[in-house]
């Protein structure tokens, strides 16, 4: 075989370079093809070692971390107020939320309603349930035109506010579904922006991680962005005071695997955030 191969060299060589060509350095020159081949495996070898390789799927990532894509929808609102209308904000809410959250002609429920005390200034977060997920939307959104309390309201509302946003979410299935809590509790929500396409990641770890906050009833809700801001994630936590917070985030650390959790999964985020909030008078966590 080599002899076939030099053959096919040799004849685009010149008579003087066919000469030098000796048998000589046939076996060198077999070597040197041999080592070329041998690094040009290993080369191969190592940068397979750095290819992430795709396990095709026919499920979307949504499907593999929810309960039931059909079961529970949300939507947390940001609402940036004017300073001076934060007040009268908060009373406008309270007169016409919580009235929604008990009409059963409205498949939704409001979860929370809270102003942030530390983090962003002057806003308001809102986050509803919706029981049977798009169609319960769709349906509350065209009953809710059709209310002139309601459409009252948002016009009232809007010479209040100096910006505003929201998302849809589907909650982790690995997570408790929120329900009401009596107080007086302060919240946390912890955000992180993934890295695109590290969710389902994020999702394995913190299936274990959340056992070891479950120990004073921390936590609240966990929720993934569906539409918005794409490839973000929401904590929810409670706790008593901002000493109880730091005495209980203190004390994880000391339990087996919990170090890991955050080893493996803080090179998945991009951007992180925290907001303490304290729940209005119409939350039901209070």
């Amino acid at each position: 075989m080599a002899t076939g191969v030099l053959q096919r060299v040799r004849g685009g060589f010149t008579p003087a370079k066919k000469r030098a060509l000796s048998a000589g350095n046939l076996s060198l020159w077999v070597r040197g093809f041999s080592a070329s081949n041998s690094r040009n495996g290993e080369d191969s070898w190592f940068r397979s070692l750095f290819v992430r390789k795709v396990d095709p799927r026919k499920d979307a990532h949504s499907t593999l971390l929810t309960k039931n894509e059909e079961s529970n929808l949300y939507k947390i609102q940001f609402h940036n107020v004017k300073p001076e209308c934060l007040d009268d904000y908060n009373k406008l809410c309270e007169d016409v939320l919580p009235s929604i959250h008990a009409d059963k002609y409205y498949p939704c429920e409001l979860v929370g309603t809270w102003n942030t005390w530390y983090g962003e200034q002057d806003q308001a977060v809102h986050l509803w349930r919706y029981r049977g997920g798009y169609p319960a939307l769709t349906e509350v959104m065209n009953k809710l035109r059709q209310n002139k309390e309601f459409t009252a309201y948002r016009k009232e509302r809007g010479k209040m506010l100096l910006s505003r946003k929201n998302q849809l979410l589907l909650e982790f299935s690995f997570w408790n579904e929120p329900v009401p809590r009596e107080g007086p509790n302060i919240y946390e929500l912890r955000s992180y922006q993934l890295r695109p396409g590290t969710m389902i990641e994020w999702g394995n770890y913190w299936a274990r991680a959340v056992r070891y906050r479950q120990r004073n009833r921390e936590a609240v809700g966990g929720f993934f962005s569906q539409i918005g801001d794409l490839y973000m994630v929401h904590h929810l936590w409670a706790y008593k005071d901002l000493l109880s917070r730091e005495a209980t985030r203190n004390a994880v650390w000391q339990q087996e695997g919990w170090h890991e959790v955050v080893y493996y999964t803080v090179p998945l985020i991009q951007h992180m955030d925290s907001r303490i909030m304290i729940p209005t008078k119409a939350s039901p966590l209070q």
